[in-house]
């Protein structure tokens, strides 16, 4: 069964930083490109960043340039997303989504999604 499992997410303070992981289970990440998405209450869900299959092309929402990191390792079948220096505003179900090329296609092109992972920013 091709899965997608998010981890990491939780309570952290303003300024904190979180580290999630998206593992793949069934299936080679490594022939895909891996995106992070979000979706806050009452929000659409929206695109954070997103890697290439080989990990040398990433890309980043505006909101998080300079706080996020993507990363693979395609040896774990593990995407991370590094979140430093967080703001109340980053709060949302964080998910992950994989498709099956080098590069992203939209969002709406992704094939396959986890079932997301909390991350509440708050004092």
């Amino acid at each position: 069964q091709l899965q997608l499992v998010e981890s990491g997410g939780g309570l952290v303070q303003p300024g904190g930083s979180l580290r999630l992981s998206c593992a793949a289970s069934g299936f080679t990440l490594a022939y895909y490109a891996i995106g992070w998405f979000r979706q806050a209450p009452g929000k659409e869900r929206e695109g954070v960043s997103c890697i290439s299959s080989s990990g040398g092309v990433t890309n980043y929402a505006s909101s998080v340039k300079g706080r996020f990191t993507i990363s693979r390792d395609n040896a774990k079948n593990t995407v991370y997303l590094q979140m430093n220096s967080l703001k109340p505003e980053d709060s949302a179900v964080y998910y992950c989504a994989a498709v099956r090329n080098s590069w992203y296609l939209g969002q709406a092109g992704m094939e396959y999604w986890g079932k997301g992972t909390l991350v509440t920013v708050s004092s």
